[in-house]
Parts: C-alpha cells; sequence; structure tokens
C-alpha cells in the first residue's frame, strides 16, 4: 500500500509490510498497554500526565541519569535528536515500537527507516502529534494544490516557538512545506523562524499578490494536544509494522 510520511521527506512514500486494523479513541481499548516515556521533560511530563485517563500503564522513564529501560509495549519518545540515535539502537535490539515526537534528525531519517525495516517494527514518527495541525496539513495542502496556477502569488511559512526550542525550522515548519511540496506547488517557499518567551508554537502559511494576501494559521495553546495525539498514536501502532506518520493514524 502506500504511506504518507513526514520528516524531511515528501509525505507521499511507499509503506513496507505494513499491517491496517481499525482504530478506536475508547481508552479501554489502552488499558493494560505498558509505556515507556523516552525524554522526560515538559512533554514527556505531560504524556505521563494524560496517560493514566487514557489507561495507559507507566512502565519507566528514560531520560539523562535516569536510565529505566524496562519491559514495556511501546516507547514514545520527545528526547532530543542526539538522544534519539541512541535511543533508536533500544527500540530495534528490543522490537519496541515507537511514536516519535522529538525533531531535528531529518538526516537521519533513511538510516533510522532502514533499522526499523530490519527490526519489524512499526514507527509513528511526525513533526506535530497534533489533530488540529494534521487537519491544518490537510487545509494548507489544498490551499497550495490551488495555488499552483496562480503565479502572482508569493508563498512563505513562519513559525515561532518558546525560547528554548533548539531546531528551526520547526519540525511543523517542514512537514508543512513537504505537504505544499506533495500537493505539486513547485515556486519558491520562504520559511522563516523566531524563538521567543514560552510560546508553545504558532505556524502561518501566507500567499501574496500584489492585490491581495491571504494567510493561514494555526496557533497551539499548550501542549496537551501534542501529547494526547502521541497517545492516540501509541495505541494505534500496537500490531503494526512499519513507518507511519499522523495522517496514517487519523485516516484508519
Amino acid at each position: 500500500g502506500t504511506s504518507r510520511w513526514c520528516c524531511g521527506r515528501p509525505i507521499f512514500h511507499t509503506r513496507w509490510n505494513a499491517f491496517t486494523r481499525s482504530s478506536s479513541h475508547d481508552p479501554s481499548e489502552a488499558r493494560g498497554i505498558k509505556l515507556l516515556i523516552v525524554g522526560y521533560g515538559k512533554m514527556g511530563r505531560m504524556v505521563e500526565e494524560l496517560a493514566a485517563a487514557e489507561g495507559f500503564e507507566i512502565a519507566g522513564r528514560v531520560d539523562q541519569g535516569r536510565d529505566e529501560w524496562a519491559g514495556a509495549d511501546v516507547a514514545i519518545d520527545f528526547s532530543t535528536a542526539d538522544a534519539l540515535l541512541s535511543n533508536f539502537k533500544q527500540y530495534t535490539s528490543r522490537r519496541l515500537p515507537a511514536v516519535i515526537g522529538t525533531t531535528g534528525w531529518n538526516a537521519h531519517v533513511d538510516r533510522l527507516r532502514a533499522e526499523a525495516q530490519k527490526a519489524g517494527i512499526g514507527v509513528v514518527a511526525s513533526g506535530n502529534f497534533s489533530i488540529g495541525v494534521n487537519v491544518f496539513q490537510l487545509v494548507v495542502a489544498e490551499a497550495a494544490r490551488l495555488m499552483t496556477s496562480q503565479p502572482q502569488f508569493g508563498t512563505w511559512i513562519h513559525e515561532i516557538h518558546h525560547a528554548a526550542k533548539p531546531d528551526a525550522p520547526s519540525g511543523t515548519g517542514l512537514l508543512l512545506r513537504d505537504a505544499m511540496l506533495a500537493a505539486g506547488f513547485k515556486r519558491t517557499i520562504d520559511i522563516s523562524s523566531a524563538r521567543a518567551g514560552m510560546i508553545p508554537g504558532t505556524h502561518t502559511v501566507g500567499f501574496d499578490s500584489a492585490s491581495d494576501t491571504i494567510e493561514l494559521i494555526h496557533r497551539a495553546r499548550d501542549r496537551r494536544g501534542f501529547a494526547s495525539g502521541a497517545l492516540l498514536a501509541a495505541r494505534w501502532v500496537q500490531g503494526r509494522t512499519g513507518w507511519f506518520n499522523m495522517q496514517d493514524v487519523l485516516r484508519t
């Protein structure tokens, strides 16, 4: 079959050996799923806060100075790009399905895909697990498709995040760019970034001509949407092998 995926690549790509089954939002379906939280910062703690209500059991927490690689059914990784390369060896050796929300590792995606394929594990990787952002991505892609025949419009993406976010452009900014390219938009897409304060994340996609301007904006209010989407993906990836993104999770 085909799969849509992200992380610096066109979102339309061939999926390997992917099993499909229906998914549900019923928290009771997650009961008994042992969750390993990798990266115990703000996102990791938010995942932990929501996991109990979704019926997950916390098997362990992994962070710098905290090495709780316990037996688990799935891992959610919100660590760092450098740490992910080490963490991924654990996922493949343990044949542990993983949900990866860490960004900034685009240069390594082909190697990690190959390692996951060899190990036969399921991976859901996305620059953004928010359901709202993934709907926004579809809206942006459709706008880009319509603009392919309107050369008078210049295009940009601007993203702004909190001052502590290290990577720029953001994973979501790259996700939106790739969605536009996959929709057939061939003109230059200028991407800019800003880091300030405590902003969870704002992404603006703009189209500008001599006569008018169109702006599509998504603003995150907090991190709960990202954590909730990651937990949904952790439940969904059970029993699947392949490399997926959040669009796959929402479509099946």
